[in-house]
Formats: C-alpha cells, sequence, structure tokens
C-alpha cells in the first residue's frame, strides 16, 4: 500500500465511483470529504490523499490540517473519513494496512495528532422506539435505549482502533461535544413515495403542514444571491438556541465551492408569507445521498409552522430526485425533556426515520505531549 497526493480531479472520480461499494446507506460518502470541502474551511490548510495498491485507487481522505502556532505541528482532520474499506470485505486489507501508513505519512507532514470519522453505522433505533424510550423516562440517553439493530462489526471495529492505539473522542457525552455528531437523524426514502413517506410523520407534523399551508406559506428555491436573507434569519436562531453562528462568508464560499464541484450539490430552500422570509435552510446532495445541513427561522411568524413547511417541501424534492436517504444531520443523545437540545430531536422524531448511532471520532496522538495539551485548550472552550 502506498500514499500519495491526489489531484481534484482523481479524487472527485473516486468519491462518485465510491457508493458502488458503500455497504450500507449510512457508508455514503460523505460531503465532508469531497475536495471541495477543503476550500471551504478557512483556517484549515486541505489535502488530497490516495491508497495505492499496486497501481489501483482504493481508499481516499480529504485531510485538513490546522497549524499550531510557533511550533509548526498541526491537527490533522479527515472529517467523517477517511473512505477505505473499513471491514476489509472489498479488498481483503486490514486495519493496520490502512492506518499505518496514514499516520507515517501524516507524521511526516507535522501531524501532532490524526482525527478521523469512521462513518461506519453501529446502532440503529426506530422512531417508535425513540419516542417510546422519550415517553416512558427510564433512559437518560439514547445509548442506553437497547437498539434495534446493531452490527457487530462495527464492536470489532472499534476493539481494533483501540489495539492501534487509537482514542474515541467525546467530551460531554451527549453525541455532540466532538467536531461531528455520533448520533444523527435520517429518513430513508429508496422505494417510497410521497403518501408512504407522509403517513409515516406524527400527527403533530402532518397537522402543521396543513396549517402552514392554511396560512400561506410557500417555500422556494432560491439562489446564492438570496444567502443574506438566510443569514439574517441564521442570525436569529444562533440567538436563540444559544450557539456561535457563522459568518456569512462561510456560506457563500460553501456556494461556491460546493457547486463548482458538481451542480446543484448544494441548494438553498427559503419559506414566505407573502413578502416576509420566515424560515430557510440549505441541502447538500452526494450521489443518491442528501443532507440537511444548515437550518434558520425568524423569531416571529413561527405559529405558521414553516420549518414544517420548508422540510416537507425538500423531502419531496429528494423523492423526485431519487434519494435514497434524507440525512438531517446531528442530534443529541440526552432523552433529558429539561435539556435544551432535547427540542431538536422532538423535531426530527416527528418525521419517521430512524436515530444512527456512528462509531465516533477517533484520535492518534503521534505527539503525546502537545495531544494532551491540545485537549486541555478544547476543554476550556
Amino acid at each position: 500500500m502506498v500514499i500519495r497526493p491526489l489531484d481534484r480531479d482523481e479524487h472527485l472520480k473516486f468519491v462518485r465511483g465510491a457508493a458502488t461499494f458503500a455497504h450500507d446507506a449510512g457508508s455514503a460518502v460523505s460531503f465532508l470529504q469531497c475536495p471541495s470541502w477543503g476550500a471551504v474551511k478557512s483556517g484549515w490548510d486541505a489535502e488530497s490523499l490516495g491508497w495505492f495498491r499496486g497501481g489501483d485507487l482504493v481508499g481516499a481522505g480529504l485531510v485538513l490540517y490546522r497549524w499550531l502556532p510557533r511550533v509548526r505541528r498541526c491537527l490533522a482532520y479527515l472529517p467523517e473519513g477517511p473512505v477505505i474499506d473499513w471491514f476489509g470485505e472489498r479488498t481483503g486489507l486490514g486495519l493496520e494496512q490502512w492506518l499505518g501508513p496514514l499516520v507515517g505519512e501524516l507524521r511526516r507532514r507535522g501531524a501532532f495528532a490524526v482525527k478521523l470519522g469512521p462513518k461506519v453505522v453501529a446502532r440503529t433505533w426506530s422512531c417508535a422506539t425513540v419516542k417510546r424510550a422519550m415517553a416512558s423516562g427510564r433512559c437518560r440517553r439514547l445509548g442506553e435505549v437497547p437498539a434495534d439493530g446493531a452490527d457487530s462489526r462495527a464492536d470489532e471495529l472499534s476493539h481494533r482502533l483501540r489495539s492501534l492505539g487509537w482514542r474515541r473522542t467525546e467530551r460531554d457525552g451527549d453525541g455532540f461535544a466532538d467536531f461531528q455528531p455520533r448520533y444523527l437523524f435520517r429518513l430513508p426514502l429508496l422505494g417510497r413515495d410521497r403518501h408512504e413517506v407522509s403517513a409515516a410523520f406524527s400527527q403533530q407534523w402532518r397537522r402543521n403542514i396543513r396549517l402552514a399551508e392554511r396560512a400561506g406559506v410557500r417555500v422556494e428555491r432560491a439562489r446564492e444571491a438570496d444567502l443574506p436573507e438566510f443569514h439574517r434569519l441564521y442570525l436569529q436562531t444562533a440567538e436563540r438556541d444559544r450557539f456561535i453562528p457563522r459568518p456569512l462568508e462561510y456560506f457563500q464560499r460553501m456556494f461556491g465551492a460546493l457547486n463548482a464541484e458538481e451542480p446543484e450539490r448544494i441548494r438553498l430552500y427559503v419559506a414566505r408569507r407573502g413578502d416576509t422570509a420566515l424560515a430557510a435552510a440549505t441541502m447538500v446532495r452526494v450521489g443518491t445521498y442528501a443532507w440537511y445541513s444548515y437550518g434558520a427561522s425568524a423569531d416571529a411568524g413561527r405559529e405558521h409552522r414553516p420549518s414544517n413547511a420548508l422540510q416537507w417541501r425538500m423531502i419531496e424534492d429528494c423523492l423526485t430526485d431519487g434519494v435514497s436517504v434524507y440525512d438531517l444531520r446531528g442530534i443529541a443523545s440526552t432523552l433529558d425533556p429539561a435539556h435544551h437540545l432535547h427540542g431538536l430531536l422532538r423535531f426530527k422524531v416527528g418525521l419517521g426515520g430512524e436515530a444512527v448511532e456512528y462509531l465516533g471520532e477517533w484520535d492518534f496522538p503521534v505527539n503525546p505531549v502537545l495531544y494532551r495539551a491540545f485537549q486541555l485548550y478544547l476543554a476550556r472552550r
């Protein structure tokens, strides 16, 4: 196995073909592993690396480098990647044959630690199971609820990672504490029509969609030029939900980079009542997999349920376009109704779908002293 840099076209060709060997819908290539994502992340350097066996490209990863000041050492991060044969079922290669060369290559580039996020599903819970757990109050966290599906290979992969010196990272236990969320909610769409999908919505969800229609809420596909309007709503959402917002320039870079790589890779939707924008959201697509990536809503007009209308239009477009999975991204694992993220779980569960636990993010400390110092910095943020 040899690792070497890939040019953009090599990497993109690999991403487009990788879905053919995805063992599960959840292991589809993440948009965070597309070469365009490196152009979105200001403050990080980016590089595409490929694993070659003989002359064949068998794996690829987008690596983001965050440099520490003065010491010229970096964190090397592969968000929701790399895209490799994690279980060795396609290539027959063991985990050490993938990760050993990766760590060696990144050490030579100055990495004090390597962080990666295998896009491997460990457990799944049906919507009904999650609702019962929320109603019963017997479990504090989703991870304590018996899963409807579990992949024993994911447990074996976790044990193997630990034996090779990797550490799973999660600082406060709710699944949202690391760089990418460990728990997500997704809506399978393959082989279903709009009536089957909407029939699985909760009564409250269906009622809210009808309420939005009666209130005259309409949802439109918007243009990149409408991003300032989205960002105005996003700032209101950030203040209301107590998170630090990204600047408008971040979303402009995202639209420019992703859509230059693939037309309509990212879309913007806006829900309006009259001339007033009440909610907006972005959706990203790679192949037949789509993600709800960012959402925003105004403080006023929430009684007209624009966010429900917005999601339903995005799901309808996914069905029209032949999308197999609509991924609503992160949820916290908490089932505590007093937790400030509980409403997000309740909103997503209303769509039917399933909750998913991925294997999480893992660190390899190349330089243990710098790694410990970095962990202390993160803990104080």
